[in-house]
């Protein structure tokens, strides 16, 4: 047999395989001529040992020797010369020395040559403590705990008595296997032996104790130690830390600095280490003061702690700061640091220097090569995250589990999907980390049917799911709007315990009312047992995106009352409910609290302080709010633009928009129906048509049915009836609803009534159930005086069973709504309203009003259609507002419908005999009243 099937055995590691057959030691060479060896270490710490034996061939050295031979060799763990040494006592006559034997077997334990050790353990006639101690010593250091105490438990059959060396190993092995019951036994052992006061034999107990999760037993025990030293203390500092017990850890760390005890380096790395479990960054920069002062801030284990500290619960320049005063870092160091940049985003910083780690010399490990990889993924960088995987390939470590997650994540981060799911088709085993990276990479992706399709595929697989596939499930069903999917995982989620999970419940909320199942998701929300943030921001988002802004400022009273500090999320769905709204009051309480709360410079905000001030009537505070926005993005610039359209200010808006290209924002297509939009309202054609025909080439945006609406709706209002029915007939997809309707109002402009059956007759198939179009035709019918068609038209919509919208006008005041409807004596001040609305008809026929009779379609005398015109809703909401706001101030009323031409013309008269402006919102746009005119310049 050769030497190598000495060697082979070093990988036989288990007490329980000694049935193997194991060759006798014989078989060596006694006439091997060993004139030196080195004894080389496996620790370059340690230098390479030289030995002799006077190079003649019948040179005899004594036990002595021999012992001092095999402790050299034990302490550098050379096995290679420890087996020549062991053969030179065979051919010498000694192998019956028990105090060789034990040498031996403590060098074959300690070279994890457990087959010899017990070989040898077992041809020794009467093996003493020492024997099997080392025995037992080389098991637990090599790993093999259960080894160590199937060997203890022989040992102590035999009536072999342990020591203080013993009993520390044996009691490791209990804490390493977490063998409470016999760690108690061998405590019972120590106790009857008499070794319990031993401080060593007494730290271990301690330890033992606190890694099986007796910390009752083992602070106990060890305020039992007669004379602790800082063994002691470090003991059950490193047990509290290791087991997230940090806050008992800083009061055992005060309690030892307070009985005088001097900490050394491994207290004070533990107590950083318990810093950063607490997560408290001003005690850990105490400690890291007081370890400066004792003089241990060059300690490498000190210095990776703190580099570890800053970089998880501080800042991350001063765990670069820390980690640059390390004269030699070791790969632990390089870890902390490079981890700690990509904890906070510093993607950059940490890619660099694990740029100047490989250029010191070290190698990355896969740790290093992780963290890198979350680096890659933060940034987009494929071609580099390509190379890492590369460099993984060649360490042999690339189906890690952890390394597959790494780079799956990176991977889907990169836009890589194919590259993740070959990643993730390339695990022998996948785990439900691996999947879950998956699922969630399909889904940020945009690839919601795959990251569905899969998820089932895990289901019918039985891999399980936890709440991160749910949300990742989720998500995807909200962007999908696959209600069916959602209710399924929300019965799951029911099912298996995680609607407990405040993650899945505001997942939930959100998937709920991104499908547009609000009541589904108010009902998740209310069942829910405590609501956190991000609950009451999915649900007023959820409220205000459906048109029920009510609901989400009440909702936004409650989480006032629960106080729950709001973010700049709720303030800007809170401000977008009261734009819908036009709650005019409501919106400006908002801003006061975004005031209140610091939000002012939060983009966010800003932009849905525009677009709330733009869309309730204050075009001059919305202009305010966008000057004060930070970094005016193309949201920004869009709902200036858009909201100066809406009140009439073409020209402004254009200019806006010129602005906007100048500071290097490029439009898309909302913008630019706005600008179309704002052309329209102005009458501005020629510039409209340059704009809607240059789109496509200077700005890279195709024209949608909205453009050409817009187009169609200004032509029509500007009579070119021709052109806008061409650009109809020109388009490159079927014209919609709104673009028949933009055709339609045209035709209603100007009384065409072959084009307004053209357009209605098509509004009639796509939208039948519409009331507007058949009062539109009927309007066009009238004003040629064909009262059979106005007949037609509404039997029209009696057999269709379609019903007339009802104009309704209502106005804001002191935080509460007052509707109204034609003629409605409903409000407690009814007797004041009208009394008011007489006043200023007379007030107007005198300054030369004259009511447009010929608008009204009922088949009444004039003098019933005089009093019907004259108690329109938006002249009773005028009227109560004049009555019940102060001298001056503005008036805002908003209407559901287009505001009649006889109102319009009203409330010039109106506004210049009150000395009030009147700010009407319509179904189409704002119409200011001041001094006579109006804003749009009688063009809507």
């Amino acid at each position: 047999m050769k030497l190598w099937r000495l060697i082979s055995l070093q990988n036989q590691p288990h007490y329980l395989r000694f049935k193997l057959y194991t060759p006798s030691l014989s078989f060596i060479n006694p006439a091997v001529h060993i004139q030196t060896a080195s004894i080389v270490s496996e620790d370059p710490q340690i230098p390479t040992v030289q030995i002799s034996f006077n190079g003649a061939q019948n040179t005899t050295l004594t036990s002595l020797s021999y012992s001092k031979l095999l402790s050299e060799c034990c302490k550098t763990k050379a096995l290679l010369p420890g087996l020549q040494v062991h053969a030179h006592i065979i051919k010498s006559g000694l192998f019956v020395d028990p105090k060789l034997l034990n040498h031996l077997v403590n060098l074959y334990a300690k070279c994890r040559i457990f087959g010899y050790a017990r070989k040898l353990l077992d041809e020794i006639p009467e093996p003493d403590l020492v024997a099997w101690s080392a025995l037992v010593s080389g098991y637990v250091q090599n790993g093999l705990a259960e080894d160590a105490l199937l060997a203890f438990r022989q040992m102590h059959l035999l009536g072999v008595k342990c020591n203080e060396f013993t009993f520390p190993s044996v009691l490791k092995a209990c804490s390493v296997k977490k063998e409470l019951v016999s760690g108690r036994q061998v405590h019972g052992i120590v106790v009857v032996t008499g070794f319990d006061s031993d401080v060593f034999v007494a730290n271990t107990l301690v330890v033992m104790y606190a890694k099986c999760g007796e910390f009752l037993d083992s602070r106990r025990l060890f305020d039992q130690i007669p004379e602790r030293n800082i063994v002691s203390w470090n003991a059950l500092l490193s047990s509290y830390t290791q087991s997230d017990y940090c806050w008992e850890a800083v009061v055992l760390f005060q309690d030892m600095v307070g009985s005088g005890i001097k900490p050394d380096e491994f207290s004070l790395s533990t107590i950083v280490n318990a810093c950063t479990g607490l997560g408290d960054i001003g005690l850990g920069k105490k400690i890291h003061g007081y370890l400066v002062k004792l003089g241990y801030g060059s300690d490498p284990f000190s210095s990776n702690a703190l580099v570890d500290m800053y970089a998880k619960v501080g800042d991350a320049e001063d765990a670069i700061t820390v980690f640059e005063h390390i004269p030699q870092p070791d790969i632990v160091s390089w870890n902390a640091v490079i981890a700690g940049c990509v904890q906070h985003e510093n993607h950059d910083r940490a890619l660099k220097l694990l740029g100047l780690m490989k250029r010191s010399g070290l190698c990355p490990n896969m740790f290093t090569l992780s963290s890198a990889l979350k680096a890659c993924a933060g940034l987009r960088f494929q071609e580099l995250g390509r190379q890492l995987h590369c460099s993984l390939i060649k360490m042999d470590v690339e189906l890690d589990p952890f390394i597959c997650v790494g780079l799956i994540d990176m991977y889907c981060k990169c836009g890589l999907v194919e590259d993740a799911r070959m990643m993730c088709d390339l695990m022998p085993e996948k785990d439900l980390i691996a999947l879950n990276a998956l699922v969630c990479g399909l889904s940020q992706n945009r690839k919601d049917i795959e990251a569905l399709k899969l998820f089932t595929e895990m289901y019918k697989e039985g891999k399980g799911f936890n709440e991160t596939t749910l949300l990742a499930v989720l998500n995807s069903s909200a962007s999908f709007q696959a209600v069916d999917v959602c209710k399924q995982v929300h019965t799951l989620s029911v099912k298996y315990g995680f609607l407990s999970d405040i993650y899945v419940i505001n997942s939930l909320i959100d998937s709920y009312g991104k499908c547009n199942q609000v009541e589904d998701a108010a009902r998740v929300f209310e069942e829910c047992p405590t609501g956190d943030l991000a609950a009451f921001t999915s649900l007023i988002a959820c409220y205000a995106q459906y048109g029920r802004g009510e609901e989400a400022l009440k909702l936004y009273l409650n989480m006032q009352h629960m106080e729950l500090k709001p973010d700049s999320f709720v303030f800007s769905s809170l401000l977008n409910a009261c734009a819908n709204l036009s709650a005019y009051e409501q919106g400006k309480q908002i801003h006061a609290h975004i005031l209140k709360f610091g939000f002012l410079s939060d983009v966010f905000s800003g932009n849905s302080l525009v677009n709330m001030y733009a869309k309730c009537g204050s075009i001059e505070e919305a202009s305010c709010a966008f000057s004060e926005v930070p970094e005016r993005g193309l949201v920004s610039w869009s709902a200036m633009i858009g909201g100066l359209a809406q009140h009439g200010h073409g020209q402004k808006a254009l200019q806006l928009f010129d602005e906007m290209l100048e500071d290097g924002v490029t439009p898309n297509h909302v913008t630019l129906v706005s600008v179309l939009y704002a052309c329209n309202h102005a009458g501005l054609v020629s510039e409209a048509k340059r704009y809607f025909k240059t789109m496509k080439k200077s700005y890279g945006v195709e024209p949608t049915q909205e453009h050409y609406a817009c187009m169609i709706d200004l032509l029509g209002r500007a009579g070119k009836l021709n052109e806008a029915t061409d650009l109809v007939d020109k388009m490159p997809f079927e014209a919609n609803s709104s673009v028949w309707g933009a055709l339609l109002g045209a035709a209603r402009i100007h009384k065409d009534v072959d084009l307004g059956q053209r357009a209605a007759n098509m509004l009639f198939t796509l939208e039948p159930e519409k009331s507007g179009t058949h009062v539109l035709l009927a309007n066009i019918y009238a004003s040629v005086g064909s009262w059979e068609d106005v007949a037609k038209v509404r039997r029209l919509m009696k057999d269709g069973k379609v019903k007339k919208e009802p104009g309704i006008s209502w106005i804001e005041m002191k935080d509460k709504v007052y509707t109204f409807i034609v003629g409605d004596r409903s409000h407690s001040r009814s007797e004041e309203i009208y009394a008011k609305l007489e006043e200023l008809g007379d007030l107007m026929a005198k300054a030369g009003y004259v009511p447009m009779l010929e608008i009204d379609l009922h088949n009444v005398d004039n003098s019933e259609k005089e009093i019907l015109l004259s108690y329109h809703s938006e002249k009773l909401a005028v009227a109560f507002g004049l009555i019940a706001t102060p001298p001056g101030a503005p008036i805002r009323v908003k209407k559901n419908l287009r505001v009649c031409i006889d109102c319009h013309t009203s409330f010039k008269f109106i506004c210049k005999i009150a000395s009030r402006e009147i700010i009407v919102r319509d179904i189409n746009r704002f119409h200011h009243f001041k001094d006579g005119s109006c804003s749009c310049g009688d063009y809507w």
